[in-house]
């Protein structure tokens, strides 16, 4: 059964829908019961069968549902008319080693697959910019979120106007790293006092992945009570949406989308 949470911005956006699908009557099978991800192992059956149920519950013909074949990078993809009237393998070409999407068109539902990683989604209410971006601890580091904001600017948006949703995701006390994790973070230029905690028991460091995203859209121009976050974790909930860290990488992975109308 197909279910989708809503993410919900702090200000609303007229005609934007943001929302994550959760796995629905989860079991042992790794990808049930809902996996839109092609890329991790699920049959191509249970894929397609998924992503013609999304498509029939937004309302929009199969072609219009992008998502890329995300790679843990900062590259992002424009979905304009000119990508919509390429065909199937040229589509593809073009979402090889991508890990967010901007489009200025409606009807188009644009989304990222994650087990554990940020998915982020923004609104521009102003130019009817929406885009979605998959933030991974290298993503994070690699401050995609940054390259998200800069380039609606380049397509004409203000950051002042944004609004933006970070979603379902891992959590700091799940999300243990070793410390040449925690020094590529620290060279990027992130405040390790505000997104790191070490824990006495272990001696191990925790990343608070989250809100690093937050500090990366702040200063990226994001005013923070422009900025939510979903506050629900994926490995704490297995059965309700995918994790990497429980179910290993062969395993289904958590779809968010936003869609313009």
């Amino acid at each position: 059964m197909l279910l989708s949470e809503p993410l919900k911005f702090a200000t609303p956006v007229e005609g934007v829908t943001a929302f994550n699908l959760t796995r629905g009557d989860a079991d042992a099978n790794p990808y049930s019961e809902v996996n839109l991800c092609n890329y991790t192992g699920d049959s191509t059956i249970h894929v397609v069968t998924g992503r013609a149920a999304l498509c029939e519950h937004l309302r929009i013909p199969i072609d219009h549902l992008v998502m890329p074949r995300q790679t843990h990078d900062n590259r992002v993809a424009v979905i304009d008319s000119q990508f919509m009237q390429l065909n199937f393998d040229e589509r593809n070409e073009r979402l090889q080693g991508i890990d967010a999407l901007i489009t200025p068109l409606t009807g188009v539902c644009i989304g990222v697959n994650t087990a554990d990683c940020v998915p982020i989604v923004i609104a521009d209410p102003v130019t009817g910019l929406i885009a979605v971006a998959h933030a991974g601890w290298k993503g994070t580091v690699a401050r995609i979120a940054t390259q998200v904001v800069q380039r609606m600017v380049q397509m004409g948006a203000n950051p002042a106007n944004m609004q933006a949703a970070i979603g379902v995701s891992i959590c700091k006390r799940c999300f243990e790293v070793g410390d040449e994790v925690v020094q590529q973070f620290e060279q990027s230029g992130f405040d390790i006092g505000r997104i790191m905690h070490r824990y006495k028991a272990t001696g191990k460091a925790h990343i608070n992945l989250q809100l690093a995203n937050k500090l990366t859209l702040h200063e990226a121009g994001i005013a923070l009570s422009h900025i939510t976050i979903a506050h629900r974790c994926s490995r704490c909930n297995p059965h309700r949406y995918f994790s990497a860290r429980r179910l290993g990488i062969n395993s289904g992975r958590t779809f968010t989308a936003i869609i313009r109308r």
